[in-house]
């Protein structure tokens, strides 16, 4: 056509949109739809824990002050005061941890965006390690609680009963035998052996 290599790269970059366009509204998978709940859950996550901050340490109403100095269970009894035998924080860093792994051992070859944000996920769970320890333990029970359940929710959603269940479409990446390819992704990375 006799195009400059500006002029060929436009026409390149104009069809390349034109065909993922065609691609979300045939695949009905625009990837803000997978941002969705991100765009939901991070304001709610932000807003219970002020909340329970508030509760626990600045609620203008002692009463409620008093229920959870004293609503507390087994070793943090005192909702008002940080976990003193870092428990939380603790499991709350290595659960963290563990959903960040879960995830990188899915990726076979990861592109560099994908490596740094693994990495950072990584350093933000140590980090949220001293961060629960200072905060109540109301905010470091949701912490440990959300995690907790983040991850049951991804552990069974990669079950192929749930999944049929749930009329999710099976995919080239899905496997028969999901919580052993990750148990075995996990031991093969983090295996000491010689």
């Amino acid at each position: 056509m006799g195009w400059s290599e500006k002029v060929a790269r436009f026409h390149f970059k104009k069809k390349l949109r034109r065909i993922i366009t065609e691609l979300y509204i045939r695949d009905n998978c625009h990837p803000f739809k997978a941002t969705l709940l991100v765009w939901v859950q991070i304001p709610m996550w932000v807003c219970v824990s002020l909340a329970l901050r508030n509760c626990s340490v600045g609620a203008l109403d002692s009463e409620v002050q008093e229920q959870f100095s004293t609503g507390g269970t087994l070793w943090f009894t005192d909702l008002t005061a940080p976990d003193s035998t870092w428990i939380m924080p603790v499991s709350l860093g290595l659960l963290n941890l563990l959903i960040v792994e879960i995830f990188a051992s899915q990726k076979l070859e990861a592109s560099r965006f994908q490596k740094l944000a693994t990495n950072f996920f990584r350093v933000l769970s140590v980090v949220m390690i001293p961060i629960a320890a200072t905060v109540p333990s109301s905010m470091a029970l949701y912490w440990l609680s959300s995690s907790f359940m983040g991850l049951s929710h991804n552990l069974l959603l990669r079950s192929p009963t749930v999944r049929r269940l749930c009329c999710i479409p099976r995919t080239k990446s899905d496997s028969d035998t999901p919580y052993r390819d990750i148990v075995s992704a996990l031991t093969t990375k983090y295996s000491f052996k010689k």
